[in-house]
């Protein structure tokens, strides 16, 4: 069973964002050495970016093993890929095309696709896929290697908002959700990070301080709060958080 989550408070986000570069190289380069492949899910929104962009400068572009590494996504958009809301998009800008990572190794979500359930039911099959190179967590779940999350201050996570029943999903890894405000999403499930080896969450300023508080120290809740829910049962929780998001937090005794 996973321990307790690892927290770690850093000055700013650029800080945040050099330790998440430096956990992915870590983490690849112990994935590939382990099985010869490293996982990997992306996530989207404006903290990630600065982690891609360090992503695609030395020393990660020399250092990370691009041609074992297999990208994933957790949620995407109902958008075409060039979308500017598109998470494939950021991607693919910040640091896909200035790696080398054979194109055959980036399986994005098709968020432009006229049937959104057809799409979720392919990624599916393409993650199950993938357990022929990962493993499988008990339950068939496969495993990702390294799933990267941000929080919004609502506690949402991917795109897996709080109430929906998208959180009372066990069997299926790829949804569709028409979220009231925010749009139609293509989502992983909770069964994914919980089958992960390590979750990396990143959250950054002072508009998530309350929700961080909230998900590490408060009730548990994860139909409000859903990033509460994505704890890997059998691998690593880690958290990075800037100054500004740790105001909320209770000093440790």
């Amino acid at each position: 069973m996973a321990g307790a989550p690892t927290l770690e408070v850093l000055p700013d986000a650029a800080a945040v964002a050099r330790r998440a570069a430096e956990l992915f190289l870590r983490d690849g380069r112990d994935a590939v050495g382990a099985r010869g492949s490293f996982a990997v899910t992306l996530s989207g929104g404006s903290t990630p970016r600065a982690l891609y962009l360090l992503l695609a400068d030395e020393p990660y572009v020399s250092s990370v093993p691009w041609s074992r590494v297999r990208v994933f996504w957790g949620d995407e958009r109902c958008v075409a890929p060039g979308d500017a809301a598109s998470n494939y998009r950021l991607a693919q800008e910040t640091f896909l095309n200035a790696v080398p990572l054979p194109p055959t190794r980036v399986h994005r979500l098709r968020g432009e696709a006229a049937d959104p359930e057809q799409a979720a039911r392919e990624y599916e099959a393409l993650l199950r896929a993938q357990a022929r190179e990962a493993g499988t967590a008990p339950g068939g779940v496969p495993r990702m290697d390294l799933i990267l999350l941000g929080m919004g201050a609502d506690g949402h996570t991917a795109s897996l908002f709080p109430y929906r029943q998208t959180l009372r999903e066990t069997r299926r890894l790829v949804v569709v959700d028409d979220i009231p405000g925010v749009g139609r999403r293509l989502t992983v499930t909770l069964p994914l990070p919980k089958s992960a080896r390590h979750i990396v969450f990143a959250a950054v300023g002072q508009e998530k301080a309350a929700a961080v508080a909230e998900v590490l120290q408060g009730p548990w809740n994860p139909r409000r709060l859903p990033a509460q829910g994505a704890v890997p049962r059998f691998g690593r929780l880690t958290w990075l958080i800037d100054r500004a998001a740790a105001e909320c937090l209770r000093p440790r005794v």
